[in-house]
């Protein structure tokens, strides 16, 4: 039988967003709820964010991704550059990620410029790695087409045994980005769909200046 999801509802009550109780900087606030939804214990991965690239073929293209560090400048995220996003990145580094955090009823969106991270920084993030992940990252030429599930688990096997008691040094095509945010947007979800909406943008001054919008 076909499901009517017109007849899906939820009423958003749980929390508000108000200027008058907020900080005048994004990652400040975007702190702040990053601890709340973690220590909720409502999500597995508060960290999973969608990241959307426009790519070689002009379509955008959004897939989730984990966040591993946040500071002040912005937001960091490894991959492979070779894969599908890394060549739209590099392409136009201009993207977007966005986090749904359904338990606390709030999506934060960020429009930004992601910028390799230094070397060392990807680097010092490799190692800390469990081995079967950085073993993962030699085995698999992301987003190529192969001709089976065989051919991932043959190379893995091959690198186990190449590098038994020996370092696993990170491959060159293979570190992180920082996403350097120009725009902030969070989310508040509200009864009766009038959602609050509070948009950061970055000034040239380097302040940022807020701004409600209507949901």
């Amino acid at each position: 039988m076909e499901k009517n999801l017109g007849d899906y509802r939820k009423s958003y009550e749980k929390s508000e967003l108000s200027e008058d109780a907020i900080s005048g900087n994004p990652m400040e606030l975007f702190q702040k709820w990053f601890y709340e939804v973690e220590t909720s214990n409502g999500i597995d991965e508060p960290n999973a964010m969608t990241v959307a690239t426009i790519g070689l073929d002009g379509f955008p293209k959004s897939r989730i991704v984990l966040l591993k560090k946040f500071t002040h400048e912005g937001f960091i995220f490894y991959t492979n550059y070779t894969s599908e996003k890394g060549k739209a990145i590099a392409a136009n580094p201009k993207i977007c990620l966005s986090f749904f955090w359904a338990n606390m009823e709030r999506q934060v969106i960020v429009k930004g410029e992601a910028i390799k991270i230094a070397a060392n920084l990807s680097d010092g993030y490799f190692e800390s790695r469990p081995i079967g992940s950085q073993l993962g990252a030699l085995a698999s030429d992301q987003s190529e087409v192969i001709a089976s599930r065989m051919v991932l688990e043959d190379a893995l096997k091959s690198l186990e045994n190449e590098y038994e008691d020996k370092t696993i040094a990170r491959p060159k095509h293979w570190g992180g980005y920082i996403v350097k945010p120009k725009v902030i947007e969070f989310w508040q979800g509200r009864p009766n769909r009038l959602h609050d909406r509070i948009r950061y943008s970055l000034q040239k001054d380097l302040n940022w200046k807020m701004e409600r919008l209507a949901p």
